[in-house]
């Protein structure tokens, strides 16, 4: 793309006040400010590199003021001349940059607004983040520093979920629930030795699907069924949490190892075997009415 091409969506004419400001300048920052400016009115930020600028963007500003098409060598976020500049569109505008205190502000408002209605992928918590920046007039933080607040808020908001999970466990639960990472019939003490290192932990006969419809199949899945029952989760425990939340920790509680799993804090790991029986009660349920069916029809 050559300076004389067009921009591929076409940009409003400067305004009279933005304008005059530009005039205002020195004929050699003349340009640089004017594409600053519009730019910035464009994304609400301003770009990193004078790569992000679109050439027939640059184009179009030329022949709004008037100008010869020069441009600076390079443009330095840091250098004096272009921090004035950008400090004057931000008040033209309206904006302010964003300060620690709003970086907190932000995170918090993830956690507290948005997080448990939208989940945590990390692109989508940023693209609220730039809303969210432009509703409060501050200019948004580079993606960097977004992603950062992004998955500290998402870590806040796991440790608040882990903890008010784990407050409403009693402690006789919290004891069965930490029995599914040992070897049936060994304790504590025996797991910390390494004793039975070997023996499969009694959470690795919960993961597996039904075997082919059959009598042995039936019982083998009514007793994981008991066995989870007897664990005796409070019946409100997740009445107000996100499905999604839900699923991630059986996911988690899924692909870590049992040893791995006893190496988290006892709030995050009980709180995931929580939610793991909480579901695999249901998914067995439904196995074992499709069981009994099937087997009933074999018969």
């Amino acid at each position: 793309m050559g300076l004389d091409d067009e921009p591929s969506e076409s940009v409003p004419p400067l305004t009279p006040a933005e304008y005059a400001l530009v005039m205002a300048k020195n004929a050699t920052n003349r340009l640089g400010f004017a594409l600053l400016l519009v730019f910035y009115r464009e994304h609400g930020r301003f770009p990193p590199s004078l790569a992000e600028i679109d050439p027939g963007l640059r184009a179009q500003v030329v022949r709004q003021l008037g100008l010869e098409p020069t441009w600076p060598d390079r443009y330095d976020p840091l250098q004096r001349t272009w921090k004035r500049a950008r400090a004057e569109i931000r008040a033209l505008f309206g904006f302010r940059e964003v300060t620690v205190a709003d970086a907190d502000n932000l995170a918090s408002w993830l956690g507290d607004r948005v997080i448990g209605a939208v989940g945590s992928e990390i692109a989508s918590l940023i693209e609220r983040l730039e809303v969210r920046c432009r509703e409060l007039a501050i200019e948004p933080p580079t993606v960097e520093r977004m992603e950062r607040i992004a998955r500290s808020a998402v870590r806040a908001y796991e440790e608040r979920f882990h903890a008010s999970t784990f407050a409403r466990l009693p402690a006789a639960t919290r004891e069965r629930l930490e029995a599914l990472l040992r070897p049936e019939g060994s304790d504590e003490a025996t797991v910390e030795d390494g004793a039975s290192s070997q023996a499969p932990a009694v959470l690795s006969k919960l993961l597996g699907n039904p075997g082919r419809p059959s009598l042995a199949s039936l019982q083998d899945e009514l007793a994981k069924l008991e066995l989870l029952r007897r664990i005796e989760l409070p019946p409100d425990l997740f009445e107000h949490t996100a499905p999604r939340d839900l699923e991630r920790c059986r996911r988690r509680v899924s692909v870590e190892a049992p040893y791995e799993l006893r190496r988290h804090p006892d709030a995050a790991h009980l709180t995931w075997l929580a939610a793991f029986v909480h579901l695999r009660v249901r998914t067995l349920t439904d196995d074992l009415v499709d069981l009994l069916i099937e087997t009933i029809q074999a018969i």
